[in-house]
């Protein structure tokens, strides 16, 4: 607190958020009594522990530390220091890596940035990648671009090629990718992806990318802490560098992690690659308040409470599949190995932006996405559904079929909306579902179902927050 003695210039710097920010104040409350009444479905989201928000707001946001442990540009980095080598060790214990094998780097501030500090490691600008297309699951940092436009820097910096899913089962088509990559000849081969449901076969991937001499990169974004929790395959087995996200299953905050491998006879400097393609090459210093919240994410995820909870986000996320099928919607592959579901609403004649929308107005929520077959990712037919977050909010199999009924009745509820509109624009979509017009059911059918979900999630927990004491704040959308 400030003193009798503290410069009126330099007060501000003990007051509070409250009293000296009012409409951030508001703001952050609005996102509060939203989360808490609402039902996070968005696969990439999760919620964090109150531990690890209180690292990632703590004083460590004032030091700068370019450079590494015992190596920095700046003084007074002891500590700072001895905090990232900590970080290391525990991404190291969290993953059941041995550290003679595999280093990591913690200090990317985000999976995309995490992904072009891999590829500045591994490959030349103009060299050839390939990874899983976009419309059929893969992620925008590899490689993605359309006819028209290079969209990311993985595709204006580096030659892409996309490989694909199959078109009957809707599983990775390992045979097609090895044939395509016969003809490329990639120098990187990426796997993972931001909306497909199963797992990847590793080994058959690391027989390619031998038989090519291309190096084998797994972004593990999504289901990181599956693979943690050894619920899932191990892509440490097979590849020579792993990234990842620490904010999705693996429930850490807002940032990424590069692991590598340190034993490679063709590649003995691949730990100075990575670690001097993060700094200097692509960022400056490192968020050390974020690199603690890490740290702290990390410890938890090592636990055996970990594990248990990685399984019921598996088992949440397989009961709402069971529960869309029993309803006779159609899921891409059927079902999940994961914490995703993709659903696929073409057949029953509604857009996946429609379906997010009227999710939205009722706070459900939830993010449009590309199905097989989708002429462009711009244009999707589905929606992606996620486990985490409910999951975070002690929801289990008995929950989530309540959650699935609500996503069943907000589809059908899609349809009235459609029909009512007249026509099939979004702006009309929407239109009748916000307005009151008289003859028709759709905004009244809104408010009634809203109202039954904000009671639902009122009820559960939110990680960080005090329930008990929270209410609605001034400005909140009805």
């Amino acid at each position: 607190m400030a003193t009798s003695t503290t410069p009126d210039f330099n007060k501000v710097l003990y007051k509070p958020l409250t009293e000296i920010d009012p409409e951030v104040k508001n703001i952050i409350d609005k996102e509060t009594w939203r989360q808490f009444t609402g039902l996070e479905l968005i696969a990439s989201e999760n919620l964090t522990s109150q531990a690890t928000m209180e690292a990632n707001g703590s004083i460590l946001t004032n030091k700068y530390s370019e450079g590494l442990p015992n190596a920095r540009y700046y003084g007074g980095n002891e500590y700072v220091d001895e905090l990232e080598i900590l970080c290391r060790k525990r991404a190291l214990e969290a993953f059941h890596l041995d550290p003679a094998k595999w280093g990591v780097n913690v200090q990317p501030y985000s999976g995309s940035t995490a992904n072009f500090a891999a590829l500045t490691a591994l490959i030349q600008p103009n060299d050839r990648l390939m990874g899983l297309g976009l419309p059929d699951g893969g992620h925008l940092t590899h490689g993605y671009y359309t006819a028209k436009k290079k969209m990311t820097a993985s595709s204006i910096y580096f030659q892409s090629f996309p490989y694909a899913i199959t078109p009957d089962t809707n599983l990775i088509d390992y045979a097609g990718l090895s044939s395509q990559a016969k003809i490329f000849k990639p120098r990187l081969i990426i796997c993972g992806a931001s909306a497909y449901p199963r797992d990847w076969e590793y080994a058959e991937l690391k027989k390619i990318a031998e038989r090519e001499g291309a190096w084998l990169m797994a972004d593990i974004a999504h289901t990181s802490g599956l693979i943690a929790a050894q619920e899932l395959n191990n892509p440490f087995e097979y590849c020579d560098v792993v990234t990842t996200t620490t904010h999705k299953t693996l429930r850490g905050p807002r940032a990424g992690l590069i692991f590598f491998r340190k034993d490679l006879a063709n590649s003995p400097d691949l730990e100075k690659r990575v670690n001097d393609a993060v700094f200097p090459a692509c960022q400056g210093g490192p968020h050390n308040n974020t690199i603690a919240a890490i740290a702290t994410s990390l410890k938890q995820a090592a636990q055996p409470e970990f594990k248990a909870y990685a399984k019921q986000v598996i088992a949440n996320a397989r009961t709402l599949a069971e529960a869309l099928v029993s309803h006779g919607y159609k899921l891409q592959t059927n079902g999940t190995d994961n914490h995703l579901v993709l659903w696929d609403l073409r057949p029953i004649g509604l857009t996946g932006s429609k379906v997010e929308k009227v999710c939205d107005l009722m706070g459900i929520t939830i993010n449009k996405n590309a199905v097989s077959g989708d002429a462009s990712a711009q244009v999707p037919g589905g929606i992606r559904l996620g486990t985490s977050a409910l999951t975070s909010r002690d929801m289990k199999e008995e929950d989530i079929k309540i959650v699935a009924d609500f996503l069943h009745r907000a589809v059908q509820l899609s349809l009235v909306l459609q029909k009512e509109a007249g026509s099939k624009l979004l702006k009309d979509f929407v239109r009748v579902a916000t307005t009151p017009a008289e003859g028709k059911e759709g905004h009244l059918l809104v408010k009634q179902l809203r109202d039954e979900v904000r009671a639902f999630a009122s009820k559960w927990p939110l990680p960080g927050v005090d329930v008990s004491t929270l209410q609605k704040p001034e400005g909140f959308h009805e």
